[in-house]
């Protein structure tokens, strides 16, 4: 067998059903022999970020391996932006790039580099097989340090003279291997007892709840506590139900407002993230005075990374939360007061948002509180949305009502483009669900060879362009950063606005195969949206939404 048969037999091997990629010339050897492997699948895009976010939203839409292939040193270059957000969104990848001739790399070959020193700074391990004889144990390698916690992407560099040498080691799994222990007995006892003893308990939790099917058990020990539940301000999916009664919201993005989202609160535990994810310097200290600090992870490197705690643990995710909910025994009534209030707070929030929406209704262009309440009068209750809205956020949040688990993703890291792209992977993890992609216009234009690849592939996604026609987010940051660092200035926002040319979304979209439209009135975008989710392939609308004056 060949080092192209090893390297295909270890991805059946380990149950990946597709790859996504953009081909090039030493591509050839895999592109050539997939046709033997008619249980592999291959998603084409026109753009190597493209792929790489498809594959890190399918990992984490699937719970599979997400499998990227690109093309040579330009190619991977291309990609490496979405291989650091799928190593912030701790995505299972493993993403792969033919490597010219090792035969030449004396001779710096046309496309040649170092593909390894390349990937490395932004993946888990990065490495590039030098002969056949290595593929089988780099691959059973690369699945099980992208699957360690915390999961992340690996990168293996494919020479097209290996693919091609011949070798007698054939690819093997490595088996099952069960990563989530116990909780320590000791460990356990002390937090349900700090826990039950707090007057003010709170539970931010991160993507690993999601990851770790543990969603029910964190409601059942947020209940029994009576405690809200916060999440981080980028997350990647969704570990409750944004109506759950307990749940609070993103957290912000800096120590000092995070501080004030916890008033109040005597103990707080942290499960499954990095904690936190913050984007301004903020002397001030993340947490109350006295609080005590639980943190749950399934890896040592987060425990305690940032902040010290009064208890760590390393347990699974799902096992911890199960077993705290049955051992805590706060008191009923206090527990139920707190549940109450923070029920009627969430009911209050709603409410207001409702209100927002109603105050602004006569908006044009459209507010962002009335698009998102169109949103979500339009959106089918089986939808699955990827959310890049960035400044229609919080409007976003208040507005839909996310189903939970399974039914929201997101990028992490802060780099745009992942949504459009994204939306490509968690279509195809999903292909019974319509899946509506909501994106900013600036983000849009990262990641819009996406539009084709969902036509080519006949994909139900449906596109909302939020067109405001400026990077609105950074027309916010420099007004923060002047504030912040004292600068006094009249200059406006330069270099900010998405005009002339304006930017036209439907006819890209056309261009590429995908039915698309202008929306600027809310009841037409209302039965727009229903109307594209339930007719077959993908569609998009280009929503004029207001911008910062």
């Amino acid at each position: 067998m060949r080092g192209r048969d090893v390297f295909l037999d270890s991805l059946r091997a380990h149950g990946v059903d597709r790859i996504f990629g953009n081909p090039g010339t030493t591509e050839s050897p895999l592109i050539d022999h997939l046709a033997d492997y008619p249980d592999i699948g291959y998603v084409t895009a026109l753009h190597e970020g493209v792929a790489v976010g498809a594959a890190s939203f399918y990992a984490q839409a699937s719970g599979k391996t997400g499998v990227a292939n690109v093309h040579v040193a330009p190619g991977l270059g291309n990609g490496l932006g979405m291989v650091y957000s799928a190593l912030k969104a701790n995505a299972p990848l493993i993403v792969t790039a033919g490597q010219q001739d090792t035969r030449m790399r004396l001779r710096a070959p046309l496309l040649g580099h170092d593909l390894a020193a390349m990937a490395a700074p932004v993946t888990k391990w990065s490495v590039q097989v030098e002969r056949a004889d290595e593929m089988a144990d780099i691959m059973r390698r690369a699945f099980k340090i992208a699957h360690d916690p915390p999961f992340g992407p690996v990168f293996v560099a494919l020479p097209i003279d290996v693919m091609e040498q011949e070798t007698e080691i054939g690819a093997r799994p490595a088996g099952p291997l069960y990563r989530a222990p116990a909780p320590d007995p000791d460990a356990l006892r002390i937090a349900a007892e700090k826990l039950s003893a707090a007057a003010s308990p709170v539970i931010v939790a991160g993507d690993d709840v999601a990851r770790a099917g543990a969603g029910q058990a964190l409601e059942a020990l947020a209940a029994a506590l009576g405690a809200p539940i916060w999440v981080e301000g980028l997350r990647a999916q969704a570990v409750v139900a944004s109506r759950h009664p307990l749940f609070r919201g993103a957290l912000p993005f800096d120590a000092g407002a995070i501080r004030k989202a916890f008033d109040g609160a005597d103990c707080i535990l942290l499960v499954g993230g990095p904690f936190f994810e913050e984007v301004w310097h903020d002397a001030a200290h993340p947490f109350p005075a006295g609080a005590t600090i639980l943190q749950i992870e399934e890896s040592p490197p987060r425990l305690a990374a940032n902040y010290a705690l009064d208890l760590g643990m390393i347990a699974g995710v799902r096992p911890a939360l199960l077993a705290l909910a049955a051992a805590v025994a706060p008191d009923a009534s206090a527990a139920a007061a707190r549940a109450k209030a923070l029920a009627a707070r969430q009911e209050e929030a709603i409410a207001g948002q409702r209100a927002r929406a109603e105050r602004a209704a006569a908006r044009r262009p459209m507010a962002m509180a009335v698009a998102m309440a169109a949103l979500a009068d339009g959106l089918p209750e089986n939808a699955v949305v990827v959310e890049e809205a960035i400044t229609a956020n919080i409007d976003f949040a208040r507005s839909v009502a996310v189903a939970g688990v399974g039914a929201y993703y997101s990028g992490r890291g802060g780099g745009i483009g992942q949504g459009l792209a994204g939306a490509i992977g968690v279509a195809v993890a999903k292909p019974d669900r319509p899946v509506v992609c909501v994106s900013g216009d600036g983000s849009a234009m990262y990641s819009i060879q996406a539009l084709w690849t969902a036509a080519h592939h006949g994909l139900d996604i449906v596109f909302v362009i939020l067109s405001n026609r400026e990077y609105r987010v950074l027309k916010h940051n420099i007004d923060v950063y002047r504030g912040r660092f004292g600068v006094e200035s009249n200059r406006g926002y330069a270099h900010m606005d998405l005009v002339g040319p304006d930017l036209g979304f439907v006819e890209m979209a056309r261009g590429m195969g995908v039915a698309a439209e202008r929306i600027t009135e809310p009841d037409a975008f209302r039965d727009a949206l229903a109307r594209a989710c339930a007719t077959p392939g993908p569609a998009l609308i280009e929503l004029a939404i207001e911008g910062k004056s």
